[in-house]
């Protein structure tokens, strides 16, 4: 039988019968560095050939040192300690030559920084379709302002007001004379204030030629909440003005191209590209009003991009935009834009009187939910008439209550110049393609009856 006798000193082992010096077959006498030290620095070594016990040196003690550290705690483990096991196993851990050689493989001394750096290549000349949209951005740019809607309110323990932004928008450049055209709702907290004409309401910061952007205060000229625009006027150069191009949106067609440039999430002057996927639509703003004729598109349409600009091909205006179609708060492919041609007909009656005059027949129609109660599924009813107005003078008829209480119907107004009415809405739609004084024929059912009423638009009653 082989023993290993594992001593803390270097003594010769003694027989335990005869008290004399022991000599064992193949025996080797470890102490705890030995075992610890030697066993390491024979794992620890690269060359298998130098730890064969055949072709090595013994170290002190004449036994095998230089077999592997599994070998030695094979022979050593009957007399072996479990503190001398836990210290040879912490050494085996912290200075195993795989910690060093993954830390020298993060680098190769022999390359060269040359070696590894690829070579670049020129920018490439851009598609005609790009080029025409870097210029038309560039153009259009300097004609989009950012927009914050600041209010003024009192701070405990401090003398006077300080303006608290509430919200930023977009905003466009209309004219030399510093008038802005942007979304009701950019600026609804402050509106909701009720400021007086030339009041400041707003921040307006415009983009200078060498990119910096100028802050002007935004004084109230008009707006129109029922259209979701107003007008603010700013004191700036003529320089930094750049009135953008207004072109027509009665001619527009589904599947063109279209641009939105705004300040979306606060990043100024951002572009967005895509084409108008509808028209004629239904936009129901932030203000809670319907307007009529909306522009949709696929453009990404943002938080922040209300109020800017929706531009054609060419860089024309044709379109505010001014709401998404979403869930979650941000673009979902389906935005809207107030088209031009209702820009065109409020912004010059907002910059002249600071409201909008818009012509109407002037008399009460019923709501919707009434009219449904009252077995009206077509159509918009008419409840009063105000006598000596033109509507009285051209004989319609108004809602009654006869001899024993019952409920006799007024005229029911189908049709606008042979334009469908189904709804109050529908109706005020349909007017609002008017002037103050243009006549209108209005189809209506009385009864069983269905006559023809020609009508004169007057300033309908805000």
């Amino acid at each position: 039988m082989e023993v290993i006798i594992a001593s803390s000193n270097a003594k010769t082992p003694f027989h335990p019968h005869t008290n004399q010096p022991a000599i064992l077959n193949n025996s080797v006498f470890l102490g705890r560095r030995e075992l610890c030290f030697d066993s390491i620095s024979s794992v620890c070594s690269a060359d298998p050939i130098t730890s064969n016990p055949s072709t090595s040196a013994s170290p002190r003690g004449g036994g095998d040192n230089g077999n592997s550290l599994n070998e030695q705690l094979r022979k050593s483990f009957p007399f072996a300690t479990r503190r001398m096991l836990l210290t040879s196993f912490i050494m085996y851990s912290c200075f195993h030559p795989s910690r060093y050689l993954s830390a020298l493989a993060l680098g190769d001394p022999s390359v060269t920084v040359e070696q590894v750096t690829p070579s670049t290549f020129p920018p490439a000349t851009l598609f005609p379709s790009e080029e025409r949209v870097v210029e038309l951005f560039e153009k259009n740019t300097y004609c989009v302002v950012n927009i914050f809607d600041v209010t003024l309110r009192p701070t405990l323990n401090v003398t006077g007001m300080v303006e608290i932004p509430e919200g930023n928008g977009s905003g466009v450049i209309w004219d030399k004379e510093g008038h802005i055209v942007t979304n009701y709702h950019v600026i609804g907290n402050s509106l909701s204030r009720n400021p007086s004409r030339g009041q400041v309401v707003a921040r307006v910061n415009i983009l200078a030629a060498d990119g910096v952007q100028k802050n002007f205060e935004g004084i109230l000229i008009g707006a129109d909440r029922a259209k979701d625009l107003a007008v603010l006027k700013v004191e700036a150069s003529e320089d930094l003005l750049r009135p953008i191009r207004v072109g027509e949106s009665s001619s527009l067609r589904v599947g063109q191209q279209c641009l939105a440039i705004g300040n979306p999430f606060g990043f100024d002057h951002t572009l967005t590209v895509g084409v108008i996927s509808g028209l004629n639509r239904d936009i129901y703003s932030q203000t809670g009003v319907t307007i009529g004729g909306g522009i949709q598109t696929d453009a990404a349409i943002n938080p922040g991009n209300s109020g800017g600009p929706l531009l054609d091909s060419k860089g024309n205006l044709i379109g505010i935009n001014t709401a998404i179609f979403t869930q979650t708060g941000t673009s979902a492919g389906v935005g809207f834009a107030i088209p031009s041609s209702t820009v065109l007909r409020v912004v010059p009656q907002l910059i002249q009187t600071g409201k909008v005059l818009r012509a109407g027949l002037n008399i009460e129609i019923a709501p919707d939910l009434i009219a449904n109660q009252l077995n009206v599924r077509n159509g918009a009813l008419v409840l009063l008439v105000p006598g000596n107005s033109p509507a009285a003078k051209a004989g319609l008829l108004p809602t009654t209550r006869g001899f024993a209480g019952n409920i006799v119907l007024g005229d029911i107004i189908e049709a606008v110049d042979d334009k469908p009415v189904r709804s109050k809405a529908e109706l005020y739609k349909a007017l609002d393609n008017y002037n103050i004084g243009d006549e209108v024929r209005l189809k209506i059912r009385r009864g069983n009856d269905n006559l023809e009423l020609s009508i004169a638009l007057e300033e309908k009653d805000s």
